[in-house]
């Protein structure tokens, strides 16, 4: 009998990425499309399956994976909230696609879908203890303990982005405050320079004196929160993806000076730190994996 392709999603706040996999996570096709705005749970699941049926019209692919910004309940059907997203609260994600699609259906952490993409075929192949941090509208990320996902008791673990990192700082999405994602995402990079990032990395490059102190106080507050995750997980390895992670080069330094600075030798033996590979394919790669593994 012939193998079972795979769909993979990665469900952001501005677009929606999708591929069709072989089993061993091969790209066989791919389509990217704006997520409607406002993403409310209604429109955005009508333009997923739209995209589903554009991407697979031969109905080859069996099994469907969605990674969306926010945990998912222990099931793998529910997203339980998605801070960033516009009324994404307990949406019965699989419940509603599966007649739709004529297909099973699961979904989670798109941070949990992108360190298990990096661990297939990325920068994490070959270790077992991860921690991966995307850096971008929010700062999601996800945990790899002894090679399995950590997600804990309800489905809800490994949010490292919602970490306090500044009890006086400004408010999160989350309703924390002074949090990583308030500091080190794009808004957080925003309070630290006017300039775009994209800017802001060249003129760095360039020995621009201001831009290279904005990604230095960037990488001081990234470093910050990563030493407090190290201590809890001790993971091998620390990868660094989503938009910003392009400069890692300008701000990676920093990190390294916080973790070197605020984190016991024995806590950190060992510890890489460095940026991920597969980029945007991460999480759809991994939406798919997720989908093999709880499918079948």
């Amino acid at each position: 009998m012939q193998a079972r392709q795979l769909i993979g999603i990665d469900l952001g706040g501005t677009a929606i990425k999708l591929a069709r996999f072989e089993p061993d996570g091969t790209l066989l096709a791919e389509l990217t499309l704006p997520t409607p705005q406002p993403a409310v749970p209604g429109a955005t699941v009508m333009a997923i399956a739209e995209a589903v049926a554009q991407l697979d019209p031969d109905r080859q692919a069996e099994r469907v994976g969605i990674g969306h910004p926010g945990p998912a309940d222990a099931t793998g059907r529910i997203a339980r909230i998605a801070i960033n997203l516009p009324g994404w609260t307990d949406v019965p994600l699989a419940d509603w696609l599966e007649p739709m699609l004529q297909r099973r259906v699961t979904c989670g952490n798109d941070g949990n879908c992108a360190v298990l993409g990096e661990h297939h075929s990325g920068a994490a192949r070959g270790c077992g203890d991860v921690l991966l941090l995307t850096l971008g509208t929010g700062v999601g990320g996800g945990v790899m303990l002894g090679g399995q996902l950590f997600t804990g008791r309800g489905g809800a673990a490994s949010e490292p982005g919602l970490i306090g990192i500044n009890p006086d700082g400004p408010p999160c999405n989350s309703g924390n405050r002074g949090s990583l994602e308030s500091f080190c995402s794009l808004r957080g990079l925003a309070r630290l320079s006017d300039l775009p990032p994209e800017e802001l990395q060249r003129r760095a490059a360039a020995g621009d004196g201001e831009a290279c102190a904005v990604w230095q106080r960037y990488g001081q507050l990234l470093g910050i929160g990563i030493s407090s995750l190290v201590y809890v997980l001790t993971p091998e390895l620390v990868l660094l993806g989503g938009g910003l992670s392009g400069a890692c080069d300008q701000f990676l330094p920093a990190v390294w000076q916080e973790v070197n600075t605020r984190v016991q030798a024995a806590s950190r033996e060992g510890l890489q730190i460095r940026r991920a590979e597969l980029g945007n394919g991460a999480g759809r790669l991994g939406a798919a994996l997720l989908a093999a593994q709880r499918l079948g």
